[in-house]
């Protein structure tokens, strides 16, 4: 048996286990056994052996094609998606670390759940009712970002008629195409780039955009010009809150151009919706989520530059439907959902949050 055929059948097997355990992710890294992700904890798989670096090269192999070896070997690093016999499909980023090779494999579903099966807030079903403006999913890496929004793109895809353009690196949730024209395309595979993407949608007759991911100045000036012109634009960032999330778009841009931008925000916001999966009573993970809506005083402090005071109109806005990271905190706390230690953990504000329980 060649060392090709051991590798994919040993990759297949520690696949297998992601799957089994409910896992949501699994790590290969060279002298470490590999290791899963359960609810957030890393759990070396001592059943198996600890990885050598021809391991790790064989397993990575495995999972490469020659293409995307000979682009792993130009840019040191590659992202894909990996299907296991038509089952489950993975994410998978392929990296060189002190001249080895490792593996980060993240679990994508089939299914593609809905908002009240994550746990997401009602409010939520109100902002997929707009034709335009901007949607941000922010939070940190395995936060469920990338979950979230597929639910939300697979609400309007039950419930409305439009063509959905999606952008991804790499393309994630596949849809299941109702009332909907969904075109998912994918940076490097099928478009050059995010703005190149977003682009080209103008000339595609898309109702609705989904944006991976904003990473740079142009992909965000673009994505502001596509809300702007009567689509509804749906991305994701790297922030923690609401607050942070319109500071870093507005501090991308060159001091001269900032103004302009706080206007543009300030009109085109729908809502800027943060989360985290924060452990479970009893296991499993639930999550804690952040929603701000663009209302008149959201808009005016967005304009002024007045940033900061968002948290204010967060906390007291709770029958508009928004709410705070701190008070989705404490109500999970109240509900028995989540113990004190962890919502400490996870709140940038322990003295408000604490406050809440009272």
């Amino acid at each position: 048996m060649t060392s090709i055929i051991r590798a994919e059948q040993r990759l297949k097997r520690l696949m297998e286990i992601v799957v089994q355990q409910g896992a949501s992710d699994l790590h290969l890294s060279v002298a470490r056994y590999p290791t899963i992700r359960i609810d957030g904890d890393l759990i070396p798989l001592t059943s198996d052996s600890i990885l050598t670096t021809k391991d790790a090269f064989d397993l990575c192999n495995a999972l490469l094609n020659e293409e995307q070896f000979k682009n792993l070997e130009k840019n040191r690093q590659i992202d894909f998606t990996y299907e296991l016999e038509g089952r489950v499909r993975f994410r998978v980023n392929v990296f060189y670390e002190t001249g080895n090779l490792g593996a980060a494999l993240r679990l994508i579903p089939y299914k593609i759940r809905t908002i009240e099966e994550l746990g997401l807030p009602s409010i939520l079903h109100q902002s997929l009712r707009s034709t335009q403006g901007l949607i941000l999913l922010v939070g940190p890496t395995g936060a469920g970002k990338s979950t979230s929004l597929a639910a939300m793109v697979d609400e309007i895809n039950h419930t409305r008629s439009e063509h959905i353009i999606t952008i991804e690196d790499p393309i994630e949730y596949m849809y299941q195409q109702d009332r909907c024209i969904i075109n998912q395309r994918e940076v490097y595979r099928d478009v050059n780039s995010f703005s190149d993407g977003l682009r080209a949608a103008f000339r595609e007759d898309v109702d609705v955009l989904l944006v991976g991911e904003m990473r740079d100045q142009d992909t965000i000036a673009t994505t502001i010009t596509a809300a702007e012109t009567g689509h509804l634009v749906m991305a994701t960032l790297h922030t923690n809150d609401s607050a942070q999330t319109i500071d870093r778009i507005i501090d991308i841009f060159p001091a001269a151009q900032q103004n302009q931008i706080r206007s543009q925000l300030a009109s085109i916001l729908v809502a800027v919706v943060s989360q985290r999966l924060v452990p479970r009573i009893g296991g499993g993970r639930v999550p804690a989520v952040e929603v701000l809506l663009n209302n008149d005083a959201v808009s005016n402090l967005i304009r002024e530059g007045q940033i900061h005071q968002i948290v204010n109109v967060l906390d007291t806005s709770l029958e508009d439907g928004m709410v705070s990271i701190n008070r989705s905190l404490a109500n999970l706390v109240k509900a028995e959902q989540i113990t004190l230690e962890h919502a400490e953990a996870y709140s940038s504000d322990k003295q408000t949050l604490h406050i809440l329980l009272r």
